[in-house]
């Protein structure tokens, strides 16, 4: 996050938002509501979190103490499970819009939304606040029809197309028409990938062949409805799934960083940045197409983060496959390794973001101790090291982390000694 308002922020950490997913799938989205406490890396001082689930004081206490913001300079509000809603009505539904407001009149307090949709944007209008980084909440509202509509596979395809982007041959279509247009193009190609128009971490999504429709009719996730968009496009042999994250400032859009992800069946487990050099040769055209999609965003009126996603097949040519227009996965680990990075003096750092499932269950205390038993904890002097950065999971198993590092082959050692000193599966 490169710009801020002169005031404070509410940051807003909404991840259950219709921009990612349709909000029925309230399972998916609880899961990915437990990576909320990864927003407290944001936090300045006369800044408030808004979280879905809890915080422990243990995780934001060695969150305060690497990023050195006195613990009470800031306020975390947590808000109850209320179901598969979005957190402004969440919020409103456990009585708690008394408390936010009373933490925000601050003069030029500003909204930071994780998902900058119509409820936050409704939200943030309720309090008397803007939404960052607009000037004015009524410039946020305008905003909100091309954020929604560049979350979805149909509108980003569409907007690609006409940009200029490379994509895999494929149909958008309606649910009743997806059987037949897979059966279409599994007689051009050996596997079709089928994805729901409005889905993210590959949530619904489907890798076919013929195989698979033998004698048999295809069952989808029940996502979107009985009418719902569906997109079917040919499978690439997939060398490297890689994405740019971008940004919109009132100066243009610019490029942040890049990377490869960590797939498994096409949903997201990491992220490596920067392009690793097997695919360092596409880093030009990816960057031109987030700067055509940034003025296509900005023309419409968005302005912040947005990131581009793309497949590199195993010729090394790219092709566009998805735009997620709000604060992604990576946005929030970019932010904190920057702000962690800068006491060091180094121009650059090499980072990755992953999880891993240990043999045996610990706590936060005990994770913080093996970090510095093995000396393997982030050290803000050389701007080395291993970050918990979504405190301890609830199983005590599924740890994620972030390595920093000056290059990317110092950021596996440390990955390996984390794998060693935690007994990673």
């Amino acid at each position: 996050m490169k710009e801020r308002n002169a005031g404070p922020l509410l940051v807003f950490a909404n991840f259950l938002s219709d921009l990612a997913v349709d909000l029925e799938a309230g399972e998916v989205l609880a899961q990915w509501a437990q990576q909320a406490p990864r927003k407290a890396w944001l936090l300045r001082p006369g800044d408030v979190l808004v979280t879905p689930g809890s915080l422990s004081e243990e995780f934001l206490r060695y969150v305060h103490d690497l990023t050195g913001v006195p613990r009470e300079r800031t306020t975390v509000i947590e808000v109850p499970p209320a179901g598969a809603v979005p957190l402004a009505q969440a919020v409103r539904q456990a009585g708690l819009m008394e408390r936010v407001a009373a933490h925000v009149r601050e003069p030029g307090t500003a909204l930071l939304p994780t998902a900058p949709d119509a409820s936050a944007v409704a939200f943030a209008r309720d309090l008397g606040l803007t939404v960052h980084p607009y000037a004015t909440i009524d410039e946020a509202a305008a905003a909100v029809p091309v954020t929604m509509l560049l979350n979805t596979k149909s509108g980003f395809r569409g907007a690609a197309a006409r940009l200029g982007m490379r994509l895999p041959a494929g149909q958008v279509c309606r649910r009743p028409e997806v059987e037949g247009v897979v059966r279409r193009l599994l007689t051009r190609y050996e596997q079709v990938v089928v994805k729901p128009d409005r889905s993210a971490g590959g949530h619904g999504m489907r890798f076919l062949s013929r195989k698979d429709l033998a004698g048999t009719s295809l069952a989808l996730e029940p996502v979107g409805g009985p009418q719902g968009t569906w997109l079917v496009e040919e499978c690439l042999t997939v060398a490297e799934s890689v994405s740019i994250q971008m940004e919109n400032t009132a100066s243009g859009p610019r490029a942040l960083f890049s990377g490869a992800m960590r797939t498994e069946q096409g949903s997201f487990t990491g992220y490596v940045s920067p392009l690793p050099s097997s695919c360092a040769h596409v880093a030009g055209e990816l960057e031109e197409w987030g700067m055509r999609l940034g003025r296509h965003l900005a023309a419409h009126g968005h302005l912040g983060p947005f990131g581009l996603d793309a497949l590199v097949d195993t010729d090394g040519v790219p092709y566009a496959g998805e735009s997620n227009v709000r604060r992604t996965a990576t946005t929030t680990p970019h932010d904190m390794v920057t702000r962690l990075t800068a006491a060091s003096g180094a121009a650059s750092r090499a980072w990755m973001v992953s999880k891993g499932r240990t043999r045996t269950a610990f706590g936060l205390a005990e994770a913080l101790e093996r970090l510095g038993t093995h000396r393997l904890a982030f050290d803000p002097a050389s701007g080395e090291g291993v970050v918990l950065y979504a405190d301890a999971p609830p199983d005590g198993r599924s740890w994620r982390y972030a390595v920093i590092a000056a290059d990317a082959d110092g950021a596996s050692e440390w990955e390996s000694g984390l794998a060693e000193a935690f007994g990673l599966e």
